[in-house]
């Protein structure tokens, strides 16, 4: 795929919709482009995290590990952003991130990941607007299996 191609997949993606077209193309230069089947793990929890990953193209599901198993938390597709969680926060990785089907990305190492954080702030912004969601809506979620837990009488 060439550069140009990548530029205009990534300038789809919220969190690079603003980003002028020379850093984008650097982003894309810099990224190693990786595909996987079904099946293939990004990564595991738990594991270090050295990178973030660009969904380009397919579907993965983000599970957790539990007493009773791996149970799936989110499902996520074109144009996720993946990984960046244990980038900011330097801990390991929080959950299993498994290819659902064919799937292309983009793999960010820290360093970019960092440097592109500190350059462009309408990114960062964007990022922070992400992990506002994500956090809002992993409330809601809590708060719904609180609730249930309650009427089951398990609380």
């Amino acid at each position: 795929m060439s550069i140009q191609l990548e530029v205009e997949l990534l300038r789809r993606i919220p969190l690079f919709a603003q980003i002028d077209t020379s850093r984008l193309k650097l982003m894309a230069f810099t990224s190693e482009r990786l595909a996987f089947e079904p099946g293939a793990v990004l990564f595991r929890e738990g594991d270090r995290g050295d990178s973030a990953y660009l969904i380009l193209k397919g579907g993965v599901d983000v599970s957790v590990a539990s007493p009773n198993g791996p149970v799936i938390v989110a499902h996520l597709g074109d144009s996720a952003f993946v990984g960046e969680m244990a980038l900011l926060c330097d801990m390991p990785r929080t959950a299993t991130i498994t290819a659902t089907e064919p799937l292309d990305t983009l793999k960010i190492k820290k360093d970019l990941f960092f440097q592109m954080l500190r350059d462009l702030p309408q990114m960062t912004l964007e990022l922070m607007r992400e992990l506002a969601v994500r956090l809002h809506n992993a409330n809601k979620d809590l708060s719904a299996a609180h609730a249930k837990l309650r009427d089951a009488g398990l609380e």
